[in-house]
């Protein structure tokens, strides 16, 4: 996996296909093997200056860095943004740059973006003839196309210049946005320029979007969230370049790190939550807000900074008048913020790592619908993401961490999150959830959270490869989450992405984003599948927990890749993984090893008078023919007996008679044997072991450890795990031998018995097969109520009722 490769770049290609049809400088032309333990030197990338074959940045490692000073302002009237930013771009590369690109992420809601000329019909099956049944559009995708063409979305850019005021040209592709500087760029050195810009924030509910603004009816009130708002660099990498692929909606964003100082206009009863630390606390809190916010630094449970009654108050009405709050973030790769009236605010100071390390605020921003669910759980979320992922990785690195509550059911930016989850309204006013609701929000907060740790901080590329944030932190909120409560069913155990490995509507793991057809289980599910399996089952948990520090501390505020990622994992485990990245990384097989047969041998001695009455002892056990069995039952004699008289040797000798030319062999036998020869033998006689050869076959084509658990006539029971490498000349089939005392023999062999390896059919796990449980329920078949006819006579005289009236359920059916 250390080696220099051929292929150069080779991962970063969108591989749909298996590892079998890759190009390769090694190719197997004779009989039907297959390697599935082949290194990756054809797949992964020649280590270089910048990214070494450890898998750790190497000694000319660069990236780029970016500062941003921005005003913007919420009109929240008209639902639109208006800003002015300055940008210092720090040219850290060794190359020089005659343009800058930059993302303009609003532009994914124009009318001609990629995105929306490329969107597919969702709606049901298509028939050629209408009077069967309609297609089905729902009324949420007319929504969606309602707005979008009612309002005119995307960025509107002016005004970019250079630090002299002279006007640099710009040219918009799509979602990206070239900037020609006037000056090229070299290497070590800066270039600052600004420009205004503006966008209609888009409504959340209706267009489906990672941001935007929530409309409340009953209060007249909304929640904006904010991300993606502005102009923002596309990151510039050792092994990319420019990262300027199209903004299609699933690959995420690749951002540079840097300082941001952000002033942000508001009403002057909103409260703001967003990245950084508020700088101007005096001026936008009261002095009774700001007494509760330091009380909250050593508290056991969270304090209200502004309380559910107040929230209510600033509900009632809103304000001409504005309020600038101010934040400052240091060493961050993006910037997102939210602001309403409906928030009340609560906080609570997490101590990490001694008393000497800086204390961080995990504060929750919420309205009166998220109720006692978010009171009682998202900041305790936060801090227990925080001191769970900080034993995987590194120190919380920032001065606070957020939970906001609004449309957009959970993303991630550097130090605030945006979280979904709400309680529903009873007809006694009372709030209530269900425990779904309640494993969603503590999920959604700790997932949303952890990823303050990945990507914001281990900066991979989410354009490209999901995985390698969605998957690592999918796998790290399992743990936590476990921590948590192991009895709330979170859907991160191996078993649970068996469905999906079967399926046939899949692509590897390493297929880029936008490419990805079923991005949840795909970047998601499988990845941390997969993650957990070499943790608890490949590894064990101390050396994975040992890489993967490495990992996440190698690569803190840098951009790894996959290689960099596999290559560390492999490096500091010292357990050769490029059969276990193949597999589930780079094909589509799943794990399903079928215990086939089990075979019981008994060693021969070589001695006839042991061996023969052996011999003798398996055919007396075999089954009596039903003609021999049912002849006894009627008494009836043999000729043998009716004929005694007639009587020959072989009537009194069977066929495994020990004759004394047996045992002369068998004694010039043993004169043959080389003293240790003889020893050996006679420590197998005397110990009469019991010998199985366990036969398996490999019917998904991922190979994986084989986990076993042997039960024992005595009624004890023995787990063994062979490890993957059994299938490294064979990935077929293979047989293993298994050796017992003669006081344990066995009595059944079960594969995977606690369902930790992803088998996609435990029932051929078993050897003797088990009776498959089931169930089977009763039910009273009901006639259709379908009307096969309008009857038109009888429903014209129909009562027409008014909106307020309830119909019958007569009426109804």
């Amino acid at each position: 996996m250390k080696k220099a490769v051929v292929t150069l770049g080779a991962i970063f290609l969108p591989l749909a296909l298996s590892s079998t049809v890759m190009a390769s400088a090694v190719e197997q032309t004779k009989g039907s093997y297959v390697d599935k333990f082949r290194q990756l030197d054809e797949v992964l990338p020649t280590p270089n200056v910048y990214r070494s074959a450890a898998g750790e940045p190497g000694e000319k490692y660069w990236q780029q860095h970016v500062n941003y000073d921005i005003d913007v302002k919420l009109d929240e009237n008209a639902r639109r943004l208006t800003a002015s930013q300055t940008i210092e771009y720090k040219n850290n590369s060794p190359h020089t740059l005659k343009y800058l690109w930059l993302q303009l992420d609003q532009n994914i809601f124009k009318s001609d973006s990629i995105a929306e000329r490329t969107a597919t019909f969702n709606g049901s099956a298509l028939q050629g003839d209408p009077q069967p049944k309609a297609t089905k559009l729902s009324l949420s995708q007319l929504r969606r196309q309602q707005f979008m063409s009612d309002n005119e979305l995307g960025f509107t850019i002016a005004n970019v210049k250079d630090d002299n005021g002279k006007e640099l040209k710009v040219t918009v592709v799509d979602t990206l946005m070239r900037i020609d500087l006037n000056e090229p760029l070299k290497p070590g050195k800066d270039t600052e320029f600004s420009m205004d810009f503006a966008f209609n924030i888009v409504e959340e509910d209706a267009v489906g979007a990672r941001s935007g603004y929530e409309h409340f009816e009953k209060d007249g009130n909304d929640i904006f969230l904010l991300a993606q708002w502005f102009p923002r660099l596309a990151a510039y990498t050792d092994y990319e370049a420019w990262t300027n692929k199209a903004f299609l909606g699933s690959g995420e964003f690749t951002l540079e790190f840097g300082d941001y100082d952000v002033e942000i206009t508001v009403p002057a009863d909103h409260i703001v939550s967003a990245t950084g630390k508020l700088d101007n606390a005096s001026s936008v809190l009261t002095r009774t807000q700001r007494n509760r916010l330091e009380q909250a630094k050593n508290t056991k449970r969270p304090v209200f900074i502004v309380t559910e009654d107040e929230a209510l108050e600033n509900e009632k009405e809103g304000t001409d008048k504005t309020k600038t709050w101010h934040f400052k973030a240091e060493n961050v790769r993006d910037f997102a913020w939210a602001s309403s009236r409906k928030f009340m605010w609560d906080a609570k100071g997490y101590q990490q790592g001694g008393n000497d390390q800086p204390l961080v605020m995990a504060m929750s921003f919420f309205p009166k619908e998220g109720g006692d669910l978010w009171k009682k759980y998202s900041t305790e979320a936060i801090v227990h993401t925080m001191e769970v992922y900080s034993r995987f990785s590194f120190d919380y690195p920032y001065p606070v961490a957020q939970s906001v509550n609004g449309p957009v059911g959970g993303m991630e930016y550097p130090m605030i999150t945006f979280n979904g989850p709400r309680t529903e309204l009873q007809d006694d006013g009372s709030r209530t959830y269900s425990q779904a609701e309640k494993r969603f929000l503590i999920g959604v907060v700790i997932h949303e959270v952890g990823h303050i740790y990945f990507p914001m901080v281990v900066n991979s590329d989410e354009r490209q490869w999901t995985w390698m944030d969605e998957g690592l932190n999918s796998f790290l909120d399992g743990v936590a989450g476990r921590e948590w409560d192991p009895t709330i069913p979170w859907g991160v155990e191996p078993r649970d992405v068996v469905a999906y490995m079967k399926s046939e509507n899949q692509v590897p793991v390493m297929t880029q984003s936008d490419s990805v057809l079923r991005l949840g289980p795909n970047a998601y599910t499988k990845p941390a599948a997969a993650l957990n399996i070499l943790r608890e089952v490949i590894l064990g948990r101390e050396l994975f927990d040992f890489a993967f520090k490495e990992y996440a501390q190698r690569w803190k505020y840098k951009r790894p890749t996959p290689a960099d990622f596999f290559r560390t994992m492999e490096e500091a485990s010292g357990v050769d993984l490029d059969w276990f990245w193949r597999g589930w990384f780079y094909s589509t097989d799943h794990v399903d090893i079928s215990l086939d047969k089990v075979y019981q041998l008994r060693l021969d001695t070589k001695n006839p008078d042991i061996d023969f009455n052996r011999l003798r002892d398996i055919e007396a056990a075999k089954p009596m023919p039903l003609f021999v069995e049912r002849n006894k039952a009627e008494a009836k004699k043999l000729w043998v007996e009716e004929n005694s008289d007639v009587i020959d040797f072989y009537d009194e000798n069977d066929r495994f008679t020990v004759t004394n030319k047996e045992r002369n062999s068998y004694n010039k036998f043993l004169k043959g044997l080389e003293p240790w020869e003889r020893k050996v033998l006679d420590r197998a006689v005397a110990e009469d072991k019991n010998y199985y050869v366990l036969e398996f076959s490999n019917l998904g084509g991922l190979v994986m450890p084989i986990l076993l658990e042997l039960s024992y006539e005595d009624g004890t029971k023995e787990e063994r795990m062979i490890p993957a490498e059994i299938w490294r000349r064979n990935h077929k089939h293979v047989q293993k031998l298994i050796i017992t005392d003669k006081n344990k023999p066995l009595v059944s062999v079960t594969v995977d018995p606690r369902w930790e390896t992803a088998d996609v059919d435990v029932e051929n796990n078993n050897y003797p097969r088990r009776i498959i449980p089931s169930r089977i329920e009763v039910y009273k078949k009901e006639q259709s109520k379908a009307k096969v006819s309008r009857d038109i006579m009888h429903d014209i005289k129909t009562e027409l009722k008014t909106g307020d009236e309830k119909d019958s359920d007569k009426e109804q059916e």
